[in-house]
């Protein structure tokens, strides 16, 4: 089973973007609408969570970007869409990665 993550920060104005796109990744890749939420400050979310910029979305454990320079990032996250850097990842860049998840 494949295992998908949102990690952010209760405050970031892009968490709410990053939702709908896993949603619509999801509801394009035919997989139903689940997944796990990190709040990176919470002390019920797991070491690896604060490793990450907010938004992240790892799909089995990687970041849907492929961009692990971001790990260990203490800070918002940007992502180059287009030639212009967005606050969430494409539809399509989730849906990529789901692709190649493992069943």
């Amino acid at each position: 089973m494949t295992t998908i993550e949102l990690i952010y920060d209760r405050n970031c104005p892009h968490a709410a973007t990053a939702r709908k796109v896993l949603a619509g990744a999801l509801a394009a890749a035919g997989l139903p609408p689940r997944w796990q939420e990190w709040d990176r400050e919470s002390p019920a979310s797991p070491p690896h969570a604060r490793w990450y910029g907010s938004p992240t979305i790892l799909v089995d454990g990687r970041d849907v970007a492929g961009d692990e320079s971001s790990a260990d990032a203490n800070c918002c996250r940007v992502y180059p869409v287009e030639g212009m850097m967005r606050g969430a990842p494409p539809i399509a860049l989730v849906v990529s990665a789901l692709s190649g998840a493992k069943p």
